[in-house]
């Protein structure tokens, strides 16, 4: 998933994926499901109710019916199980707003027999806990169920609040916790499984997964998938619409609305390049094939890394590439996070770091060291600026076991680029090409597997720095793991051009003084990011006229910049842009973009009517996830108890 700054997707300010080196080839479809050897030393995992100690989903089997009308999913969900404990009597699955109409277990001479079950009172925060009795350790069990309309891994689209605005949408978002709600899962990324689907919906709904895709597919309300690599649940992933396809090359290629396929190819449209780099650096993608699904401005994240199918925001088609790091990101969670899994949220720095250092390499591989270092900067003024504010167990990558967080809580910058910081960190200690090999190593080790951290500290140890020694301690290695704070040892990135970015920004402060159009014409967005997160808290409106005359910031279709000029209008009282905000609240439901100016417009009261106006209109497109959150928000501004914002 994307992160909280310019290239990354997730909304901090709410918040809100080894064996040997001669691993599976390229295409490979025979991965071998995790069968519990790492994860066996993971941490437990408080998030979920599941006890794979006791019996493991090996292989799900789903059969779906998809109604627009009702707005749920219904059908059936069948485990292949491996009881890992020859004493254990029950499977206990997690659920969150399902109704279980039936569970059956499969006896020795193939006959289905009902078995017990019980459907324990909801808990706010994890769903409800469904314990099935099955004393006979039947190899494979079968829940029939339905979803409720207010799932809160769904969304359901009306055609108004979609592209082409004829036919409705439905995607699903499952992590962290939210494949629960549509799925009786193990929902906990110590499981991995492989899984098949069969989907009916309605014959002009085109329905995807995070499987094998045929780009080819006939849209006909029946669809058939097949996801042979083991997965955890939150990778899990569904969508229904109005979708084609646009190839890019022979093994990627966009899904979109009709009125977007063709934008978003093009913007996109190195994507292949991406994949070539990636491979060349870390060894193979081991998916087959790598697409994209562009979602409806509702979707509440940048991307999603859903196998096979990153579901994507079409906020970062702006026309000109320059927010194409999401992509690289997306796609680098194919080895980091897909591939080597964090076994527990806690851990979220072992996806998200890695990816995020992995995206930048991307990033620099095809567009040169000097837009990397772009984006380097500006992730690490946001973190510098904001770690200290955190509480102090919030600061360190790795959240100690007897820390109680939510799912949402550990999906901040400190994971993201505190954790790519810390690579660079052992990149520049150890050089390059020694550190490509380990990391190479590391994707290859621990292939389709589940681990924590202190399993990643251990091979770090074994296999970087004890086979180099004196270039980095134990000591520097634990404070960046478990350290608050940025470590005094953290690399510097210099970036000229941002140097000029912050000259020119001066010189306008001090002496009203704007850049020349012939610099300015040439900046990109991460430019322009940090020109404007640099300005002062407030200014005059005077100011803002200025900046908002020379550089049309007001009703920029670039959301990078809105949500930094719409929070800088607010707190400024530069009510010329309220119109401007209240289009941009109601059409975009990416909680990073919008959350910052919800945040600025409940400070006053004026704000905050306008807030309550606009979010009045915009809810109904809006993500369960992204209600939650503006509802948060409004209610703390008027004292108000909020409804508990789900993980």
């Amino acid at each position: 998933m994307r992160s909280p700054i310019l290239t990354f997707c997730v909304a901090a300010a709410v918040v809100a994926g080894g064996c040997s080196r001669d691993g599976a080839p390229t295409g490979d479809t025979t991965a071998t499901p995790d069968t519990g050897a790492a994860a066996s030393a993971a941490e437990y995992d408080s998030l979920s109710y599941a006890q794979p100690d006791q019996v493991r989903i090996k292989d799900l089997a789903l059969e779906l019916a998809v109604d627009f009308d009702s707005k749920q999913i219904s059908g059936s969900a069948t485990y292949q199980l491996d009881w890992t404990n020859p004493e254990a009597t029950q499977l206990v699955l997690d659920t969150r707003d399902l109704a279980i109409e039936k569970v059956v277990g499969e006896r020795s001479d193939d006959k289905w027999v009902d078995l017990k079950f019980d459907l324990a009172d909801a808990d706010e925060r994890l769903g409800s806990k469904l314990t099935i009795e099955a004393p006979q350790q039947p190899e494979r069990i079968r829940v029939t169920y339905e979803t409720s309309p207010e799932a809160s891994g769904l969304q359901w689209l009306t055609p108004a609040m979609t592209e082409g605005g004829e036919q409705p949408f439905m995607f699903s978002q499952s992590q962290q916790i939210h494949a629960r709600s549509w799925v009786p899962l193990q929902d906990t990324p110590r499981v991995r499984f492989t899984y098949t689907a069969h989907v009916t919906s309605p014959k002009d709904a085109m329905v995807l997964m995070s499987a094998d895709n045929d780009p080819k597919a006939e849209r006909d309300g029946d669809y058939s998938f097949k996801m042979p690599q083991a997965i955890p649940s939150y990778l899990l992933a569904i969508a229904a619409g109005d979708l084609v396809f646009k190839p890019i090359n022979e093994r990627s290629g966009v899904w979109a609305e009709p009125a977007m396929v063709d934008k978003a190819a093009a913007e996109f449209a190195d994507t292949g390049k991406m994949i070539d780099a990636t491979e060349a650096m870390y060894g193979p993608y081991r998916w087959e094939r790598y697409d994209m699904l562009v979602l409806p401005p509702s979707f509440p994240y940048g991307g999603m890394e859903n196998p096979r199918l990153s579901f994507i925001t079409p906020t970062v088609i702006v026309g000109d590439g320059s927010l194409v790091s999401l992509i690289a990101h997306e796609l680098a969670h194919s080895w980091s996070g897909n591939l080597v899994t964090f076994s527990s949220p806690k851990d979220q720095w072992l996806n998200e770091g890695i990816t995020t250092y992995v995206e930048n390499r991307i990033v620099e591989s095809l567009y040169g060291k000097e837009r990397a270092d772009m984006e380097f900067v500006i992730a690490r003024n946001e973190l510098s600026e904001t770690i200290g504010e955190m509480e102090p167990h919030a600061q360190s990558l790795a959240i100690r076991p007897d820390v109680q967080v939510k799912a949402g809580d550990t999906l901040t910058a400190v994971a993201y680029d505190k954790g790519a910081w810390f690579m660079q960190f052992l990149e520049q200690r150890f050089g390059r090409e020694v550190f490509d090999e380990y990391l190479r190593g590391y994707f290859d080790h621990f292939a389709f597997q589940s681990i924590p951290t202190t399993t990643f500290v251990e091979y770090t140890q074994a296999n970087l720095l004890d086979k180099n020694p004196g270039k980095v301690t134990e000591a520097e290695l634990d404070e960046w793991v478990y350290g608050t704070g940025i470590p005094a040892s953290a690399p510097k990135t210099e970036s000229p051009r941002m140097d000029a970015v912050d000259t020119a920004r001066k010189a306008w402060i001090d002496a009203g003084t704007l850049p020349e159009a012939s610099v300015t014409e040439a900046w990109t967005t991460q430019e322009w990011v940090h020109f404007l997160e640099g300005m002062p808290e407030t200014l005059d409106t005077e100011q803002l006229a200025a900046l908002d005359e020379a550089y049309e910031f007001t009703g920029t279709p670039n959301g990078e910049i809105a949500m930094r000029w719409y929070p800088l209008a607010v707190r400024s009282g530069y009510t010329h842009a309220n119109d401007a905000i209240a289009a941009f609240l109601k059409k975009i439901g990416r909680r990073k973009l919008i959350m910052p100016t919800y945040d600025a417009l409940v400070k006053t009261p004026e704000g905050l009517a306008l807030a309550e106006k606009t979010f009045a209109e915009a809810r109904p497109g809006y993500h369960p996830i992204t209600t939650g959150s503006v509802e948060a928000v409004i209610a703390e501004a008027k004292g108000e108890d909020a409804a508990p914002v789900r993980d």
